[in-house]
């Protein structure tokens, strides 16, 4: 959710770009426009999409989980499974909503694909008219070629560590899964808190074991590793982009002073945060699945397997103090889509207001005012925070 937030910023920015650098071209001003404006009313949706995981996360924190206490407290079981089943059904909503806005985001890249294919070809057309290029633009495009031949290689890096980080992820699950079929109350917490840095934290609390216990310590050093190797890529690849972003501003003011439309660079990077949102989105369908899934597992492992019903008066305190920490965890999951929501309604209010004033009415003084203002804040979202070696383990 918090990687929303700057995605969706930086969007309208880079739609503001992209229509101040295609000014006086009147066809192309309107192609932007007409795509700006679609991507405005997708965040729209967006918005929506964000409210239902919220309101689910709090059905979950205010209706599933007292109801869960009050069917441990009363041992009936019986409650419990029509209570969780009650529980995917909300879950489910929420796939299918969040399923229908990744295949919207889908389509609509496929539109502004189309539209930089549209912008290339005009430029190619202009281009034939222009007999001599500029020798200094020459040396800024080849700059720009290297750095964004550096940011490939980096997001590949960046990829692939998200890949080993996922994977890791996924082993400590598998392990606390396996410690569970001797530890019925962390399979529970498990089930229920599906967040690593607390799975963690109650094995340590849970399990007596040296043996469990140091091996999860391998592992938890492990996934830190990967989390500071992962911080280490976006520093750099923020660093990166802020040096494109830079000679990509020489090379509008190069290609403006020429008269020959720019390459569609920011157009191009609109696309990319495009397909970082849906990625994200594709990513909480994911999350919601495996929380579906979990909550079946705990039914069935729990209140259905007839050999834990008369457990359940003794697991009746653990129980609760699962509940708890589940409570806290899922209300701040929810304050974080509830965040993304606010983000997406205020872009589809102000963000894009920019669309009311044609860039080709601005004097090149005006012009370059606003791109540098623009650039600016575009600068201001861009660079991530950088963990230090002293700061707190990302698993935390």
């Amino acid at each position: 959710m918090q990687e929303l937030i700057p995605i969706a910023e930086k969007t309208a920015l880079l739609y503001h770009l992209s229509y101040l650098c295609l000014a006086n071209f009147p066809n192309l001003e309107r192609l932007i426009k007409s795509r700006a404006e679609e991507t405005q009313s997708l965040f729209g949706f967006s918005d929506a999409a964000m409210m239902k995981c919220c309101l689910t996360s709090k059905n979950l924190v205010e209706d599933l989980f007292p109801n869960l206490m009050t069917a441990v407290e009363t041992n009936k079981p019986d409650l419990a499974v029509k209570y969780l089943d009650n529980a995917r059904e909300w879950i489910k909503d929420s796939i299918g909503d969040v399923d229908r806005i990744v295949k919207k985001y889908e389509l609509h890249n496929k539109d502004v694909a189309s539209s930089t294919s549209d912008v290339i070809k005009e430029k190619q057309d202009t281009d034939k008219k222009i007999t001599e290029q500029n020798k200094e633009l020459k040396e800024i495009e080849k700059t720009l070629d290297d750095l964004n031949s550096k940011l490939q290689k980096n997001t590949k890096k960046l990829e692939e560590t998200e890949n080993k980080i996922n994977r890791k992820n996924q082993e400590i699950q598998d392990y606390t899964k396996s410690i569970s079929q001797t530890n019925t109350g962390l399979g529970i917490f498990a089930a229920i808190v599906p967040f690593a840095g607390l799975i963690v934290k109650s094995i340590y609390d849970a399990v007596n074991n040296p043996k469990d216990t140091e091996h999860m310590k391998a592992l938890e050093a492990e996934l830190n590793c990967l989390n500071a190797e992962k911080s280490d890529l976006k520093h750099e690849e923020g660093q990166l982009q802020l040096q494109i972003n830079d000679w990509q501003k020489k090379a509008a003011e190069a290609s403006f002073n020429l008269n020959s439309i720019p390459d569609p660079i920011h157009l191009n990077e609109v696309q990319k945060s495009l397909t970082q949102i849906q990625a994200i989105l594709v990513q909480l369908k994911i999350f919601w699945g495996y929380v579906a899934q979990m909550l079946k597992y705990l039914e069935q492992n729990t209140f259905v397997g007839e050999y834990l019903i008369e457990d359940l008066a003794d697991l009746k305190d653990e129980f609760l103090k699962t509940i708890e920490v589940a409570s806290e965890a899922w209300s701040s999951f929810g304050e974080g889509c509830k965040k993304a929501s606010v983000i997406f309604k205020l872009q589809t209010k102000d963000a894009y207001r920019f669309l009311e004033v044609s860039p080709s009415s601005l004097s090149k003084e005006e012009w370059q005012k606003e791109y540098e203002s623009v650039k600016k804040r575009l600068e201001n979202i861009d660079p991530p925070k950088r963990l230090t070696s002293s700061g707190t383990p990302a698993i935390r």
